[in-house]
């Protein structure tokens, strides 16, 4: 049963405005009987710690004054994908994701009024000047409503979605809604798909923090990219951590062995006697979109460790990565080399000297970034003291 902070304090009305010359409807269920969590939650409103009164056309709230604002609005969380509607039974303004985390303002029938934050990319709203917002979703198809700037998804916003906003980071709005959700569909406080996480941090970054576990399904297998070709299908239940996340899609980390008798090549395996490097760097620029998901093994020096901006597209926002020049000259080989690090391997990585050489075993994320046109790797292996080249 959700908590209801005690207070003997007086009372506060505060106003808002209603529908005038006339007491709030009642809602139209549609869904049958509410549930125990449904009805916890509407006995938080009964109680008398919060009510809502239709008075001449005005909805008037009722408040434990003594109450810290902080506890006045109850947390909560998304159960099952639920839409999100501007009134109960009313305009769907979004659709969001089991584990999205609420705040319960106040409970009407079978439908509680929430408000729900997150994230949007700045390019998909439109300014709008009608009271109480200053944004509406003007992409086609809608946008997504993310944890942090490129973070975990919590759902979907419609086009033509009404917004608040509450602040800024670059290519990023922070924005608020408040609207009603069926109370079968919302459970007690509860850790969402991803903790909030401040501006220019992806979901998952290279704070040390735990990363997140995918446990796999029927079907489930790991593509070399979002919509990309199957590298290795999965058996039911695997858990795998998760190192970042883009949309639907989530990168994991999976380690393992293969028999490979000694003398044997193995293309792109890391180290070991007479195995093969895999396409060389000049190989991969001749044709950069046959090679993705492919293993190499290339001759690098390093430069720096570095954290990608918004404008690096192929990357999540604050992703790290090493920032790499190619060994030896050629022609048609790229001024630099990205190699993406999972969060365990910064550390490490930010212990390189610079122009030190080393020999990164990765696979290709694109062989060409849409920014420079320079290859991106996702790091497998990192050993210090590289060759001659790639």
């Amino acid at each position: 049963m959700l908590s209801v902070p005690s207070a003997t304090a007086h009372l506060r009305l505060s106003v808002r405005p209603g529908s005038a010359g006339a007491p709030a409807a009642r809602p139209r269920a549609v869904r049958g009987t509410a549930s125990p969590v449904a009805g916890s939650l509407a006995a938080l409103f009964r109680s008398g710690v919060f009510a809502a009164v239709p008075f001449r056309g005005l909805a008037v709230a009722l408040s434990v004054a003594g109450v810290p604002p902080a506890l006045t609005a109850q947390q909560a969380a998304v159960r099952v994908q639920e839409n999100l509607r501007a009134e109960p039974n009313g305009t769907v303004v979004a659709v969001l994701e089991p584990g999205t985390p609420l705040a319960a303002v106040q409970s009407r029938g079978n439908w509680v009024e929430v408000v729900v934050e997150g994230w949007v990319w700045s390019a998909s709203l439109a300014d709008d000047g009608r009271p109480g917002f200053d944004h509406r979703v003007s992409a086609d198809g809608g946008e997504n409503l993310r944890s942090a700037p490129r973070g975990a998804v919590l759902g979907r916003l419609l086009e033509g979605a009404l917004l608040e906003e509450l602040e800024r980071a670059p290519g990023w709005i922070r924005v608020r809604r408040q609207a009603w959700i069926w109370s079968e569909s919302v459970t007690e406080a509860a850790p969402g798909p991803a903790a909030a996480t401040p501006p220019g941090r992806a979901s998952a970054g290279p704070s040390g923090a735990a990363p997140r576990i995918f446990r796999s399904r029927s079907g489930a297998a790991i593509l070399a990219a979002p919509d990309g070709d199957t590298l290795v299908p999965l058996p039911p239940g695997l858990e795998l951590p998760v190192t970042a996340r883009e949309g639907n899609w989530a990168r994991v980390r999976l380690d393992g062995w293969v028999w490979l008798p000694a003398g044997e090549a193995g293309e792109g395996v890391g180290s070991g006697d007479g195995a093969e490097p895999g396409p060389t760097l000049a190989v991969v620029m001749g044709d950069p979109g046959a090679f993705v998901g492919r293993l190499v093994t290339w001759d690098l020096q390093f430069v720096s460790v570095e954290a990608a901006e918004a404008v690096r597209t192929d990357f999540y926002e604050g992703e790290p990565f090493l920032l790499t020049r190619p060994l030896g000259e050629g022609e048609g080989r790229p001024r630099f080399v990205y190699v993406a690090l999972p969060p365990d391997a910064v550390v490490s990585a930010r212990g390189l000297t610079p122009l030190e050489r080393i020999t990164v075993v990765g696979r290709i994320r694109t062989g060409a970034s849409a920014l420079t046109g320079a290859p991106i790797l996702d790091l497998v292996e990192l050993r210090r003291g590289g060759g001659d080249g790639g």
